[in-house]
């Protein structure tokens, strides 16, 4: 039996206190007899951190700070917490990990847990991570590419945290009692608000800038525009919050990926609804995706007719077959062969065509396909399909052929890789007479005889 230290007693008495009791709306919120003190002291100490725990639902609930911040002694051959330590006479953690959570909220952690921002942290063995620990410096990453992805969380001899590896609330966050990810990088301690963590704002945290701008995205499309005029009118704190039940005005992040719909329940598996994997160089679809698309449909239909859904879908896989085909896979094989061919090193980012190459994908590539994803029509073509051509023609093709030796040297190279598909001819040929008067007549057409500019 785990023995209570002798303040648990004095707790008990200040509670009861006629002094006190003024504070203290209800004794039976205060939870476990342990977490008692803890309150009696941060009340004192971090009355703000005190005041968002109070308000929030774990305070009402009665659930308090040891409740979740306890941590298990080693008895004999049983391990205990590798993060614990002694304070104050208890023996608690600093990290609150999802399987400390999952003593509470098992389904959220059993979906969160195989889910993509569990995986968060696998960034570590990419070519980002090398961009970052190597190209940048090991600091850049601890403040900048971990507090999004999560570090590998190192704790000292005295059970303490790594300031090295901590804070951090990345969502791939690797803990030391095996746990992948945070919930806190969604729903922000010690308040626990549901609202909050359905806002846009919490996801645009990460996902944002040059190569996944998901937030700008979302901020212009129709979706975005609604959810700043109406966002008072979507109860966001209800419990359930179902689209088409609860609200009914747009939608955020959360109602496509996560939250509830008349015919599914919630999710905290974030991919549960996608059906393309739009991160790396070439666009595929997933393992099951119609089943995956059925879901995110399903969430599409509250709101939309079944003939605009399946015309955005038709728009949005065009696009990405678009890329993939006229622009990505084509480079990537060029970049492939000129490795093979001695012309480049086979190490990343030590030659010029590497960083175009990067770019071409990993910024403009990512922004056009999450621009036809989310509806954001600029982030489509301006941010990105505009910028892939720009980088594909005037950057990555002149860099092939320094490359080869010049225009000359390099053209059966690359009549092989693109001249052959008539998409490119008009960069090497110029555009026919033909393709030129049909261009002309479409503009007539759309703008009532005008001469196109």
């Amino acid at each position: 039996m785990r023995r209570i230290p002798i303040l648990v007693a004095l707790a008990v008495v200040l509670c009861a206190s006629p002094a006190l009791g003024k504070r203290n709306v209800d004794p039976k919120l205060y939870g476990s007899p342990e977490g008692q003190v803890c309150i009696k002291c941060h009340e004192l100490k971090s009355p703000a951190l005190f005041k968002m725990w109070r308000s929030g639902r774990m305070g009402q609930a009665g659930v308090n700070c040891y409740d979740c911040h306890r941590a298990e002694k080693a008895v004999g051959n049983k391990p205990g917490d590798p993060d614990g330590y002694d304070h104050r006479g208890f023996w608690i953690a600093t990290l609150v990990t999802p399987k400390d959570c999952s003593r509470c909220h098992k389904d959220q952690f059993d979906q969160q847990q195989p889910s993509h921002h569990a995986k968060g942290a696998d960034i570590l063995n990419t070519l980002d991570n090398y961009l970052g620990e190597v190209v940048g410096g090991p600091e850049a990453v601890a403040t900048g590419c971990r507090q999004c992805h999560g570090s590998n969380i190192k704790v000292l001899k005295n059970g303490k945290l790594d300031p090295s590896t901590w804070p951090n609330t990345g969502i791939g966050r690797i803990n030391p009692d095996g746990s992948k990810g945070s919930c806190s990088a969604c729903h922000t301690r010690h308040r626990f608000s549901v609202e909050q963590a359905r806002r846009p704002d919490a996801c645009g945290k990460c996902h944002l800038g040059p190569d996944h701008p998901q937030i700008e995205v979302y901020q212009e499309s129709k979706h975005g525009i609604l959810y700043s005029a109406f966002r008072d009118k979507m109860n966001m704190d209800r419990v359930e919050w179902i689209v088409g039940v609860d609200y009914e005005d747009t939608a955020t992040c959360s109602t496509c990926h996560i939250s509830a719909t008349p015919n599914q329940k919630s999710t905290h598996d974030v991919g549960a609804r996608i059906s393309w994997t739009l991160r790396p160089v070439v666009s595929k679809k997933l393992t099951n995706w119609e089943e995956r698309r059925d879901r995110m449909k399903d969430v599409c239909r509250q709101c939309h007719g079944e003939e605009m859904v399946g015309g955005f879908y038709k728009q949005f896989d065009d696009l990405v077959e678009l890329y993939n085909t006229k622009f990505a896979i084509p480079a990537q094989n060029m970049r492939n062969e000129l490795i093979k061919m001695g012309k480049l090193t086979p190490a990343d980012m030590d030659d010029k065509l590497d960083w175009i190459f990067y770019e071409l994908w990993h910024h403009e590539g990512r922004r056009a396909r999450h621009g036809a994803s989310m509806s954001g029509p600029d982030y489509a073509w301006w941010h990105g399909m505009y910028e892939v051509a720009q980088h594909f023609y005037i950057k990555f093709i002149p860099e092939v052929e320094a490359l080869l030796g010049g225009k000359a040297a390099a053209a059966p190279f690359l009549q092989k890789h693109i001249f052959n598909d008539p998409r490119h001819r008009w960069y090497k040929e110029g555009m026919s007479k033909e393709e030129l008067q049909k261009l002309q007549q479409w503009y007539q057409d759309r703008y009532g005889g005008k001469e196109a500019k």
